[in-house]
């Protein structure tokens, strides 16, 4: 269990970090989502021992991470921004370094590096030195870092930045599998990365919480939560159609020729509804479906503030 309690970080007067207060638990993976400059960063910087708070505690499985550092830091496996490492080490030599400086001997080591190689899949490039290796393996080789000793708590910031689709669902399908007795939490701002592999997400503004539950949860806040997607197959107006049917709100026109989104006037279903009127006045449909909301529309409401809005 990590505990949070009344976390502030100032830098001089200025508040990154402004009373944060909430707990995860073993099993967990916790987006931490927030505009640039919302205190992401910091608020990881603090929970790993990087940065002292400025008042409030942060525990890490009973550990206090300001009285008990030391025990607090050997549960804790972090990847930070731009994961830093030596440019003139390679792959193999500096995975080797992490091991032994985890306190691993003999062939301990050699036994967990070539885990952690397989893991995040660094074969191909164990003897380059990492000044060479593009910004995708230079990653993954500080997230095998991050997993060497096999922490109980695992803080990635922005872990797919840099990779390709398909190294993105690699590594977003080993931190599925990783988080099964851990907690793991990821500072991310692809807000994709939230539904597909996190089971909470807490968006914050300004150092402060404006958002916390599971990603459907926070789904359902969206204004498309139970709208319904409509493609067709040629002009129609379906506005009049709809117009004064309880339950069906805006009309709203997409981008995409013929396609447009039914907005429910509350959280209640309207599909049933909305296809029962397109039966029965023919409407020419080509693609017809519920959206369950959109992650970005809630994330722009909360943060509205911090990005120029009234």
């Amino acid at each position: 269990m990590i505990e949070i309690n009344h976390l502030t970080k100032k830098f001089d007067q200025f508040a990154a970090v402004d009373d944060l207060s909430f707990n995860v638990a073993e099993g967990e993976v916790l987006g931490f989502l927030g505009p640039n400059g919302a205190g992401k960063s910091t608020t990881m910087k603090v929970i790993t021992g990087f940065l002292s708070p400025s008042s409030g505690s942060v525990t890490v499985d009973g550990n206090d991470i300001t009285k008990s550092p030391i025990e607090a830091k050997t549960l804790i496996g972090y990847l930070p921004e731009g994961a830093p490492s030596y440019g003139d080490m390679t792959t193999l030599e500096f995975l080797n370094f992490i091991a032994e400086i985890r306190g691993f001997r003999g062939d301990e080591i050699s036994s967990r590096v070539q885990h952690v190689i397989k893991e995040v899949e660094l074969e191909s490039v164990v003897q380059q030195t990492i000044e060479t290796l593009s910004k995708g393996f230079k990653r993954r080789v500080g997230l095998a870092q991050a997993i060497m000793h096999d922490p109980k708590v695992l803080i990635l910031d922005e872990p797919t930045d840099g990779l390709d689709p398909n190294q993105k669902n690699h590594v977003r399908e080993l931190i599925k599998n990783l988080a099964k007795d851990k907690i793991v939490i990821i500072s991310t701002h692809i807000l994709e990365e939230v539904s597909a592999v996190c089971t909470r997400a807490i968006i914050i503004d300004e150092g402060k919480i404006v958002a916390d539950g599971t990603p459907a949860e926070l789904e359902a806040k969206s204004k498309y939560h139970q709208a319904v997607s409509v493609r067709l197959n040629q002009d129609y107006d379906l506005s009049s159609d709809l117009s004064g049917i309880a339950g069906i709100g805006n009309v709203v026109k997409e981008e995409e020729e013929n396609s447009f989104t039914i907005l429910a006037s509350s959280s209640d279903s309207i599909f049933a509804k909305v296809s029962e009127i397109a039966q029965s006045k023919q409407w020419p449909v080509a693609e017809f479906h519920v959206n369950r909301g959109q992650l970005e529309d809630v994330f722009r409401s909360v943060t509205i503030h911090s990005q120029g809005g009234e």
